[in-house]
């Protein structure tokens, strides 16, 4: 994407239904609307919880397909890494999950909205960890990863 065709409207309305969504967990089911935690849930089932936990990790999968049939030009993959980066650096986020105790939909959206200290120390290291790998892969790696 060019600099150009940046609009406020997108992001904004993004922001603005997650932070909707992540409020209405939370008044409606007193949970924190944590990704990993979650769908991790659903891996190791609790009474009572499976048929939320499945609606909630269903929506964001039925979005995510209604948006490549509206907007493909979106999910064009611009980075040129390929399949086993990708599922590789998947694979890592997923141990740095584990590692701090939870991903950046609950620190960064839900924990600093609650003004937990520990999240915001959580998202300055997710920060930190993303920007220095992003220098080391394209200065020191020269891109190749």
């Amino acid at each position: 994407m060019q600099i150009q065709d940046f609009s406020i409207w997108e992001p904004l309305l993004g922001g603005v239904l997650i932070g909707l969504a992540s409020a209405a967990l939370m008044y409606f089911n007193g949970k924190i609307a944590g990704i990993s935690g979650i769908f991790r849930g659903l891996l190791v089932p609790q009474p009572g919880a499976i048929a939320w936990r499945a609606m909630f990790i269903g929506g964001m999968v039925l979005a995510g397909l209604v948006m490549v049939l509206v907007s493909p030009q979106m999910f064009v993959d611009t980075a040129g890494r390929g399949m086993i980066t990708t599922l590789v650096a998947g694979l890592l986020v997923g141990i740095g999950v584990r590692i701090g105790s939870g991903c950046t939909s609950g620190h960064g959206i839900c924990g600093i909205g609650r003004l937990s200290l520990r999240s915001m120390a959580s998202v300055g290291v997710f920060m930190a960890a993303g920007i220095g790998m992003v220098w080391v892969t394209n200065h020191l790696l020269g891109g190749v990863l």
